[in-house]
């Protein structure tokens, strides 16, 4: 049998997986400065199949406005350009032998603009799956039998105000992630 405990459990795992993807999916949204998780989603046709770009190279930042990344095997540098230049990133790769340098070009005004539309739309799709997450816990919670008016009250309040933190925390990250991209 379900407990009041478990459900509130369930719900704060579920929440917190949803400010984790947020905050996953902020990272790889590039904001004129180097960062080794702007190529996180970059995948590569390695090996008959496509493989993320972290598990066929290393990536790193050496300076503010470089990415250096340096294939395993250097027979995948013409694949990983190529993924790199097509992953809509505005980047444009240049192979050195064996390193491939990513120049981060500066932003203009307007891809900064669109940038921050884009974490909105993000950080409110976070914000739906922590509701989703209440919503749920919420439907948990009347389906418990033997669960005094109370009891249940107080395990209401607890799970909205889990919502509230969790909610909360993504607003932050927005927060954060917009004054990256602003700052000029």
């Amino acid at each position: 049998m379900t407990t009041v405990a478990e459900v509130l459990k369930t719900s704060r795992e579920h929440m917190d997986k949803a400010v984790e993807s947020v905050k996953r999916e902020l990272s790889t949204i590039r904001s004129g400065k180097a960062s080794t998780s702007l190529l996180d989603l970059v995948r590569v046709e390695a090996y008959g199949q496509m493989m993320p770009l972290n598990q066929v190279a290393m990536v790193n930042a050496p300076e503010p406005r470089l990415l250096t990344v340096q294939p395993f095997d250097k027979g995948l540098t013409g694949a990983i350009e190529k993924a790199i230049r097509d992953g809509d990133l505005g980047l444009n790769p240049a192979s050195q032998g064996q390193l491939i340098r990513v120049p981060i070009p500066p932003l203009s005004e307007e891809r900064r603009r669109e940038l921050v539309k884009l974490t909105h739309k993000l950080a409110e799709e976070g914000k739906v799956g922590v509701r989703h997450a209440r919503h749920e816990g919420m439907a948990r919670l009347k389906k418990l039998d033997k669960l005094a008016e109370d009891e249940r009250g107080r395990a209401e309040k607890d799970i909205q105000k889990l919502t509230d933190e969790h909610t909360a925390a993504i607003d932050k990250l927005l927060q954060a992630k917009e004054a990256e991209l602003m700052e000029v």
